[in-house]
C-alpha cells in the first residue's frame, strides 16, 4: 500500500565514530528495537570544534563513548531535535561531563497549545539553555547549521540543515527505514503534512536520520510520505463507511499481517488521521477524538 522506497540497510555497528558526510559523523547507541531500528544515530557536524545531535538515551556507556571518540576535539553545542527518550536524555549527561549549553525547541509539548495533555514516552526533564526558533542559525567551527521547526511528530521536532553541505539532519521527521510514528496529542498529522510539505520547498540534497540509512531522494521520498499518508486517510474513510466504528477494529482490518508489537503505535496513528478527519469534518465521532471513541463518515449515525 505505501509505496514508499524504504531503505532497511542495517549498520549493527556499535559505538563506533564514523564519518557518513562531509563535516558529519555518526556513532549509534546499542537501544535496538521496534521504533528505534538499529539504534539511536548521535550526529557529530564539524571537526575540532563539534556539535552533539541527539545525545540519545540515558546510557551512561554511549556518553562516554561519545566522548572517547571525540577527545581532543571540543565540543561547542548539544543540539536536540525532539524530547522523545531515544534522543535527548543524554542530552544532561553529557552536560554534566562537558559544560556545554543544550539547544532545542523547548521542552516536551512545548510546541502544542495550552491545553494539549502531555503524553508517556516524553523526556519531561529536558529543558534546552538556548531556546531555537525555526531559521535560528549556529556556527559550529565554521559549519552553519540552521534550524528547520518541523512538529508534527513532536510539537517541539527540530531537524538541523548543514546549508552549505546540502545536508538535513532530519531525526524522526523523515527516515529511510520507516514512517514515522504520529502519536496524538502532542503528535499532530495535520501539523506533521505541512512540514513534510515545507521541506519539498527546501532544497537540502540528502537526510540523516537518527535512525537508519540516509536518504538520498529527498523530494521523492517526501512526496511518497504524503501519497502514503493520503492513501491511509482514504483506507479509513472506506472503513467508516462499511459501518467500521472502533480503532482496534479499524486497525486490524487496515494493518493486515503488522507485527503485534506495533499494534498500539498503529492505533495511535490511526487516532492522529481520524482527529484531524474531524477536526476538517471529514468524519465524526461521538465526543472527543480519543482511542476508546466511536467513529462515523460525516453526518453518519454512531452506536
Amino acid at each position: 500500500m505505501s509505496g514508499i522506497p524504504f531503505d532497511q540497510t542495517a549498520d549493527r555497528d556499535y559505538e563506533v565514530l564514523k564519518p557518513v558526510g562531509p563535516k558529519l559523523r555518526r556513532i549509534q547507541a546499542h537501544n535496538p528495537g521496534p521504533f528505534t531500528f538499529t539504534g539511536t544515530g548521535t550526529y557529530v557536524i564539524g571537526e575540532g570544534e563539534v556539535a552533539v545531535v541527539d545525545p540519545g538515551p540515558r546510557d551512561e556507556a554511549h556518553v562516554a563513548a561519545i566522548l572517547k571518540a571525540l577527545k581532543g576535539e571540543r565540543i561547542t553545542h548539544i543540539l536536540v531535535t525532539h524530547t522523545h527518550l531515544d534522543h535527548s536524555p543524554a542530552a544532561a549527561l553529557l552536560k554534566e561531563a562537558t559544560g556545554v549549553a543544550t539547544y532545542g525547541f523547548g521542552p516536551h509539548g512545548s510546541g502544542a497549545g495550552p491545553d494539549t495533555p502531555v503524553e508517556e514516552g516524553g523526556d519531561m526533564d529536558f529543558r534546552p539553555d538556548v531556546e531555537v526558533r525555526h531559521g535560528d542559525t549556529v556556527d559550529v567551527g565554521g559549519v552553519r547549521v540552521s534550524a528547520v521547526h518541523t512538529p508534527g511528530h513532536t510539537s517541539n521536532h527540530i531537524c538541523f540543515a548543514l546549508d552549505r553541505e546540502g545536508a538535513l539532519l532530519s531525526g524522526d521527521h523523515v527516515m529511510a527505514w520507516s514512517t514515522s510514528v504520529i502519536s496524538p496529542p502532542d503528535g499532530d498529522m495535520a501539523a506533521y503534512k505541512r512540514s513534510l510539505r515545507l521541506l519539498l520547498e527546501r532544497e537540502d540534497r540528502v537526510y540523516y536520520p537518527a535512525h537508519g540509512a540516509p536518504v538520498t531522494d529527498p523530494h521523492g521520498f517526501v512526496q511518497a510520505f504524503l501519497d502514503h499518508r493520503e492513501a491511509r486517510e482514504q483506507a479509513i474513510a472506506k472503513v467508516l463507511a462499511d459501518g467500521v466504528e472502533t480503532i482496534p477494529e479499524m486497525v486490524r482490518r487496515i494493518y493486515v499481517g503488522l507485527d503485534p508489537r506495533l499494534h498500539a503505535a498503529a492505533a495511535r496513528s490511526v487516532l492522529a488521521h481520524l482527529a484531524e478527519m474531524v477536526d476538517e469534518g471529514r468524519a465524526s465521532a461521538d465526543g472527543p477524538a480519543t482511542l476508546r471513541a466511536r467513529y462515523a463518515p460525516p453526518g453518519g449515525s454512531i452506536g
